[in-house]
């Protein structure tokens, strides 16, 4: 499995590159198209020609970062299969909260993704905890954001794990 962006030296790849950066320690609102472009040594022409608008260049390294998420996430629930569907949850939520600590993305992976009704980890949460009901994807990503967004703001990292850890799914049927 290849790492999150490949490094580039293209304008294109330099702005991913500082999108994840800057994305990943600071809230959408935060970052600006000066400090991107900045940040990539490109003008702020690049980014739009490129990406068309800050919140271009944020779904591109959203997608990306999130489709490496949900793979390691999936690769968990797999490798939990002979165990109960709490604990493949559990392994997910905490493989995921991890690798996102290690990549540095609280922010960028912590916040619901913007302008979009779509939300790929809510729809894997769901699918991986049937038979429970429906709302029970949106309250684990939710918990699960939670935790990123608390490390961001200063919460100790294994004080967050271990939150993750001390929730107990209990589905309908195991």
């Amino acid at each position: 499995m290849r790492e999150w962006i490949p490094i580039s030296t293209s304008p294109k790849g330099r702005l991913a590159l500082a999108a994840v950066r800057e994305f990943g320690s600071r809230t959408f609102e935060e970052v600006t198209v000066g400090e991107l472009a900045a940040s990539a040594g490109v003008t702020t022409g690049a980014l739009y020609h490129h990406f068309e608008s800050k919140l271009g260049l944020y779904r591109f390294v959203r997608v990306d970062v999130e489709r490496r998420l949900l793979d390691r996430m999936e690769g968990a629930v797999a490798a939990s299969r002979e165990r109960p569907t709490s604990e493949a949850i559990m392994a997910a939520l905490v493989i995921g909260f991890d690798f996102s600590i290690e990549h540095g993305f609280q922010r960028l992976l912590g916040e619901e993704p913007p302008g979009t009704q779509d939300d790929a980890l809510v729809e894997l949460l769901g699918r991986i905890s049937r038979p429970a009901p429906p709302p029970m994807g949106r309250l684990l990503a939710a918990l699960w954001r939670a935790a990123l967004l608390s490390v961001a703001d200063g919460i100790g990292i294994d004080q967050a794990r271990e939150v993750l850890r001390s929730l107990r799914v209990i589905p309908v049927a195991d």
